[in-house]
C-alpha cells in the first residue's frame, strides 16, 4: 500500500492556521481572566483596600490610598488617648455631630472617633480647601501651635489644627473634623478601607 504524499504548501498552511488559532485563543483568554481583578478605574472609583497593620507601632502612622485620597492609620498610645477628653472645650465639634453621615460613621461617633480606641482611621485631607495636614504628634510648644499642644495634625495652608482623633479646634478655617472613611476589621491586624458592612 503506497502513501499519498502531502503537499508541503498545505502542510505549512495547516501548521500556520493551528498556531494562529492557539495564539488567538490565549489572547482571548487573557482579558477574560483579567476581568476578575478590579480595574484601575474601579480602584479609583472606590474599590476597598485591605491593609495589614500588624507592624504598626504606637505613635506611628501609615498612609494608604483609597478613592485617590490619602487615608491615615495611626496607632495612638494610652497617654494620647487619655489626653483626648480634656480637649473637648477647645474643639469645634468634639462629639462629631456636625455632618455625621459625611464625616463620621456611626461606629466612630465616640471620643476616639474609631472602632478600636487605639487605631485612628481618617482621610488625610483638610475639609477647608483640600490641603493635606502635617503630623504634629509631639506634645508641647512648637511653631504655629499652642503652648499646651497635646499632639495631632496641623494644616500648613491656613493653620487649621486637629487633635489625635482628627477633631478640629475652634476658630479655625476648617468647617469640620477630618473625615473617617468607611472601614472594618477583617481580623485584629487587617483593616478593610472602603467597606463597613460588618461594622
Amino acid at each position: 500500500m503506497s502513501e499519498t504524499p502531502v503537499d508541503s504548501s498545505k502542510r505549512t498552511w495547516i501548521i500556520t492556521s493551528a498556531c494562529a488559532g492557539a495564539v488567538g485563543g490565549v489572547a482571548a483568554a487573557v482579558p477574560f481572566v483579567s476581568s476578575f481583578q478590579p480595574s484601575e478605574r474601579a480602584k479609583a472609583a472606590g474599590a476597598a483596600v485591605e491593609v495589614d497593620i500588624s507592624a504598626l507601632q504606637e505613635g506611628e502612622k501609615i498612609t494608604v490610598e483609597w478613592r485617590g485620597k490619602p487615608v491615615w492609620i495611626v496607632k495612638r498610645s494610652k497617654a494620647q488617648l487619655e489626653a483626648l477628653p480634656a480637649l473637648d472645650g477647645q474643639l469645634a465639634d468634639p462629639e462629631s455631630q456636625r455632618n455625621p453621615a459625611e464625616f463620621t460613621p456611626e461606629y466612630a461617633q465616640n471620643i476616639h472617633r474609631s472602632i478600636k480606641p487605639e487605631i485612628l482611621v481618617a482621610v488625610g485631607i483638610c475639609p477647608h480647601l483640600g490641603c493635606s495636614p502635617s503630623d504634629k504628634f509631639v506634645s508641647g510648644p512648637q511653631p504655629s501651635l499652642p503652648d499646651d499642644w497635646q499632639g495631632g495634625f496641623l494644616c500648613p495652608c491656613h493653620g487649621s489644627t486637629f487633635d489625635l482623633a482628627g477633631r478640629v479646634f475652634k476658630n479655625k478655617p476648617s468647617p469640620d473634623n477630618l473625615p473617617v472613611p468607611p472601614h472594618m476589621y477583617l481580623s485584629d491586624t487587617k483593616l478593610l478601607i472602603g467597606e463597613d458592612k460588618k461594622a
